[in-house]
């Protein structure tokens, strides 16, 4: 990786170059995000998983703009305009409008006006009026006619089309109109098509004016949105006499000054090439520069939302009744056992039209009483608030907590091959069920079988950079799943496949070796599964929890490489190694320093002692029973001034929505989230998902179905 290209990360970063340099160097050795900021602390200097996936992220695109300089160098140098000068700008830059800025001149074009005037011998006309030689350009341009140029006028024309395009490919004028045009205001107008009833949402922006700069990531992805669908036309309202002038002073810079004729017919061409070349060039660069902005606060906050969506509590191994809710085709239920494994379901019908309620009662008493049911929970859908009061009138076992369930995917997970191939003898209702009970017994284990867009959370996911929300997402889900760890002999597949190092093939192997070989006894038998190699086992050791193992630190993240250090801070100890094993009191009298050793210095020796602790420990909380008001089933049961117990649903830039129990999510704006209704900046540094809350009903708009709130505590 060339040093240009280092010494950006890191000021991009805010770190050291050598702690990039370091990181760059593992990666090119295979090693993975969660291994690296786990389990090589020193050489990254720490560097978290964040900041990890960040340098894999740039070192990725710098190394496809070593590519495409590689492919630039090679089209000028075949075209035999590849100076030395030249050379060495495009090699040491690290903007890829830069790059373009410089390869623009050289690029391969369609037929345009300015080659349709070479064509026509205009060249040297244009080259002589760019080298302010010209005192008469009429008089100089009579000598340029032939069988495709008639006039002296039209010789002037053409040799303007070709400064147009020069003055077009200047690169400090592009970048000056860069500057200019990124302190603008973006302008939109409505369209015929805005009469369309469709577009009412967008009505807010149908004739509207912000400053690029400060507009927020929601509204500009909005705004895109309603020009992709037509209802509105977008401008940058830059001054084009300004700009023009700017461009003009670049093109004269160095030069003599022009005779009063010539300077007209410079002019001409500079405001053509503004006009017709860049004003649009320049905008569509700038609107997708902000875009991209806006792509990348989007997706951080889907991401922030994942992640805090994977890491929700989680009521452990035990056994559930799920059910998934429903009016006129009963309410689905799977009985689980302790390992989220199908025991029993059927159907019931507590609701109209049928209203079969004390059938219903019996049917659920009895699948409690026979199944030894320790946990309920219920989808969040239609029905949902009915079938929560139905269940609380049951006698319910002591021990036996009622939760509410987010939907968000089961119908997609119901359908998909994951689901077709756990439970390939059931419908999609029965399957559907089994994912909400699952979800509440392991979150994580569940919602890593299930696309990130379709769980309900984050904003215009399905507008942004697709594959920088992909690289997002998946970098999301891999942090959870290390940072919790993964028992290797009940995890599924899916979830085995984001452990550091394993991937799809190698996670598949795993789950058949188990089911040929029986359960995992020790970390070093993973070696023994086809085509886990060295390095592979390297990634993933530490990741993977074995209960019950022989060696108590394979159910613990000390990774199996630094299993000697344990070994010599027991016998110092005077101990063996599992009684020292989640002993606090033992663990407080290692001194770290004594065993600092080659590549293991202090982070590595204190993360061990942290661990050794505290073996294995989940670091997520545990689940939480909720209730809704029970005097609120309907938007009209609603009334300004209420005070309501809620659930957060989902959180975007603008503000956080609510589950108050009815169907219509209430929004809390920025605006009422602070202390004395104050605005607060960032609504994640506030509220996390599914966090309990209460909130004020500020107003109520029944006809649009809008419920505005305020954050109380």
């Amino acid at each position: 990786m060339k040093e240009i290209y280092l010494k950006f990360m890191a000021e991009h970063l805010s770190v050291r170059q050598w702690q990039v340099e370091n990181c760059v160097a593992l990666f090119d050795e295979g090693d993975t995000i969660p291994f690296i900021s786990r389990y090589r602390k020193e050489k990254t200097g720490g560097l978290d998983d964040l900041e990890v996936a960040e340098v894999r992220h740039w070192t990725d695109v710098f190394t496809d703009m070593e590519k495409r300089k590689a492919g630039i160098l090679e089209t000028i140098a075949a075209a035999g305009k590849l100076t030395d000068e030249l050379r060495d700008k495009i090699e040491n830059c690290v903007s890829s409008s830069e790059l373009e800025d410089l390869y623009l001149p050289f690029r391969p074009k369609r037929r345009t006006r300015a080659t349709i005037a070479k064509e026509a011998g205009l060249e040297s006309l244009a080259d002589s009026m760019c080298g302010m030689r010209l005192q008469d350009p009429l008089k100089e341009a009579g000598k340029y006619l032939n069988d495709k140029v008639a006039t002296a006028e039209d010789a002037l024309a053409g040799a303007r089309d070709i400064v147009a395009e020069r003055v077009s490919e200047m690169q400090q004028g592009r970048e000056c109109l860069r500057q200019v045009f990124r302190m603008r205001r973006l302008v939109t107008k409505a369209t015929r098509k805005a009469s369309e009833p469709e577009a009412q949402k967008y009505k807010s922006y149908l004739d509207y004016s912000e400053p690029l700069s400060r507009m927020a990531p929601h509204r500009l992805l909005a705004i895109l949105r309603a020009e992709e669908e037509g209802y509105l036309n977008i401008r940058i309202d830059a001054d084009p006499e300004k700009s023009c002038n700017q461009l003009y002073s670049i093109l004269l810079k160095g030069s003599p000054r022009p005779s009063p004729t010539l300077a007209a017919q410079l002019r001409m061409a500079v405001e053509d090439a503004y006009e017709r070349l860049l004003c649009p060039s320049i905008t569509n660069e700038i609107v997708k520069e902000f875009k991209q902005k806006a792509d990348i606060e989007s997706i951080r906050v889907f991401g922030e939302n994942l992640r805090q969506l994977l890491l929700a509590p989680p009521v452990g191994q035990k056994r559930t009744l799920a059910i998934d809710p429903g009016y006129r085709n009963g309410c689905k239920i799977v009985c689980l056992d302790s390992q989220g494994g199908l025991l029993h379901h059927e159907i019931i019908f507590p609701h109209p039209p049928k209203s079969e309620k004390v059938k219903s009662l019996l049917a659920m008493e009895r699948m409690i009483d026979e199944y030894g049911i320790e946990a309920i929970a219920i989808g969040n859908g239609t029905a949902s608030r009915e079938t929560e009061d139905f269940v609380r009138k049951l006698d319910l076992p002591e021990e036996c907590r009622v939760y509410t369930v987010s939907e968000d995917g089961a119908s997609i997970y119901s359908a998909s091959e994951a689901a077709r191939s756990e439970f390939p003898d059931e419908d999609v209702t029965v399957r559907g069920a089994v994912s909400i009970g699952r979800r509440l017994m392991d979150p994580l284990a569940e919602l890593v079988k299930i696309d990130p867009k379709s769980l309900g959370i984050g904003q215009y996911q399905h507008d942004v950079d697709q594959g920088l929300l992909k690289e997002k997402l998946d970098n999301t889900v891999e942090s959870c799943v290390n940072m919790v760890g993964v028992n290797v002999n009940t995890a599924s597949p899916y979830l085995l496949s984001y452990v550091a190092g394993i991937g799809p093939s190698l996670a598949s192997s795993i789950v058949e070796y188990r089911a040929a070989s029986g359960a995992f006894t020790s970390r070093g038998q993973l070696m023994k599964v086809p085509r886990l190699g060295a390095k592979a086992f390297q990634q993933c050791a530490g990741f993977l929890r074995i209960r019950d193992a022989e060696n108590p630190l394979d159910n613990s993240a000390v990774h199996p490489e630094c299993y000697h250090i344990v070994d010599r801070m027991a016998k110092d100890l005077g101990v063996p190694v599992s009684q020292l094993v989640g002993n606090r009191e033992l663990c407080s009298k290692i001194n770290a320093d004594s065993y600092v050793e080659g590549e293991f210095g202090l982070p590595t020796v204190n993360d061990i002692i942290s661990e050794l602790a505290k073996p294995g420990l989940d670091p997520r909380e545990s689940a939480q029973e909720f209730a809704f008001d029970d005097s609120i089933h309907s938007l009209e049961d609603l009334v300004e001034g209420m005070e309501l117990p809620g659930i957060v649903t989902n959180i975007t830039a603008f503000g956080a929505f609510v589950d108050i129990g009815i169907h219509e999510n209430g929004l809390i704006h920025v605006s009422q989230m602070g202390k004395g209704k104050g605005r607060v900046s960032d609504p994640s540094s506030v509220l996390k998902l599914h966090q309990h809350v209460t909130v004020g009903v500020l107003s109520v708009d029944l006809e649009r179905k809008r419920i505005s709130l305020r954050l109380i505590g």
